[in-house]
Formats: structure tokens, C-alpha cells, sequence
């Protein structure tokens, strides 16, 4: 083998190890990079965030669950919207959960806040406990999207609504979008898909919203009861 082969041997080692690396961190953020990245998503999701979060109603009393609360930014900015509420967060980064409460100490402190370690697939929460559920930029790399579903309305009061906010979604049979999401190990789907994963997973009085300039994607769903 000559030395200029295993020079290029070295550098696709490089270039697979570099590409597995941002795909870990966008899935499950870990160690310093994994905390750039939280950074940079607290900044880049600000637009996103406050464009699907004006697609529901949400009172200061509130009790409220963001699931896949990354760096903490989503959980800040609804605290400041329940003034006599309670905001709760989930995410099954370890690194997330730890950045999340730097962002959220004083709130935390005045137990206004809450951010747990744990999985969508089985959340730590009594049956009926929020009246509204957010997920945002997190639903992607649910894995089982239907069984999580269900399991979020478990958690939901009667009457509670899911908003799932997402700037990726797919807008035709070949998207770019849909193959990106394929490399980080997420899934992208149309509106109708979406709709109908709302309903599969028993969720009522559906709707959907999209911001085709920017490519965002909002749905909103609600648990049956009053």
C-alpha cells in the first residue's frame, strides 16, 4: 500500500468520522460540540419557535410539557408567557438536559421550572397532567412515531393540545429536504402524512399550517374531552 493511498484511506476515515459526528449531535447533543450546537439552535430556532407557538392559546396558568427541550430556549420563552403557570421539559440528551438548566436556573429556582432526563417513548408524568404540549425540531427522530404520539396524549388533560413546529417537511415525492433528514436517521413527512399520524395516534379537531416561504411546518392537535 503506498504512502499517498494511505493518505486518502486517512482522510475519508476523517470525512465519515466528521458526517457521523453532526449526525449524532443533531439526534442526542453530547460533550463541548454537543453544546456549540445547543447554542447555535437556542439562536436559529427563535423565528421558527414564536411563528408556531401563535397557533395556539396558552394561558398563564398553564401547566406545560416541551418535549425534546434541547438547549432550553423553547422552555425560557413560554416561562415567560405562565407567569403562574408551570413549564416542564424532557430530552434524552443528557448534555440538553444540563444546558437546559443553565439557561433555566432562576426559574428552576423558583419552581417554575422543571427539566427532566427521559425518553418520549415513556414519559415520567401522571395520566391528564398539561394542558399543552409543544415539539419543537424533535419529532423527526421519534422512534415510534405513533406509540409516542399516544403516549404525549396520555399526558394531556382532556381538552389539551400537541403543537409540533418543525422547519423540514416534505412538499413533494423527491424532496431534498426528506433525503437530508434520511442521512440524520430522522423522517420527514408530507401535511397529509402528518394529519394522519395525528389521527392514527387518536388526536381530534386537527390543523395544519405551513410558512412555504421559509419551509416551516405546524401542527396543532387536541386530546377529545373538555
Amino acid at each position: 500500500m503506498t504512502p499517498h493511498l494511505i493518505k486518502n484511506i486517512v482522510v475519508d476515515i476523517v470525512i465519515i468520522l466528521a458526517i457521523a459526528t453532526v449526525i449524532t449531535q443533531c439526534r442526542k447533543p453530547k460533550w463541548w460540540l454537543g453544546r456549540a450546537y445547543l447554542w447555535l439552535m437556542n439562536r436559529s430556532h427563535v423565528g421558527l419557535t414564536t411563528w408556531g407557538l401563535k397557533h395556539v392559546a396558552i394561558e398563564k396558568d398553564d401547566t406545560l410539557l416541551d418535549v425534546g427541550c434541547g438547549g432550553g430556549r423553547t422552555i425560557q420563552t413560554l416561562a415567560g408567557i405562565v407567569t403562574e403557570g408551570k413549564v416542564y421539559g424532557i430530552d434524552y440528551s443528557a448534555e440538553s438536559v444540563a444546558v437546559s438548566r443553565k439557561v433555566n436556573r432562576e426559574r428552576i429556582s423558583d419552581g417554575r421550572v422543571d427539566v427532566q432526563h427521559g425518553s418520549v417513548s415513556s414519559l415520567p408524568f401522571p395520566d391528564g397532567a398539561f394542558d399543552l404540549i409543544t415539539a419543537v425540531e424533535t419529532h423527526y427522530y421519534w422512534p415510534d412515531a405513533v406509540n409516542d404520539l399516544r403516549e404525549l396524549l396520555r399526558v394531556l388533560k382532556p381538552g389539551g393540545s400537541l403543537v409540533v413546529i418543525a422547519e423540514a417537511y416534505k412538499r413533494r415525492k423527491y424532496d431534498i429536504v426528506s433525503l437530508v433528514m434520511k442521512l440524520l436517521g430522522g423522517t420527514c413527512l408530507t401535511v397529509p402524512e402528518q394529519r394522519d399520524l395525528f389521527a392514527s395516534a387518536g388526536y381530534v379537531d386537527i390543523e395544519t399550517f405551513e410558512e412555504t416561504r421559509k419551509g416551516w411546518f405546524c401542527g396543532v392537535a387536541r386530546r377529545a374531552g373538555a
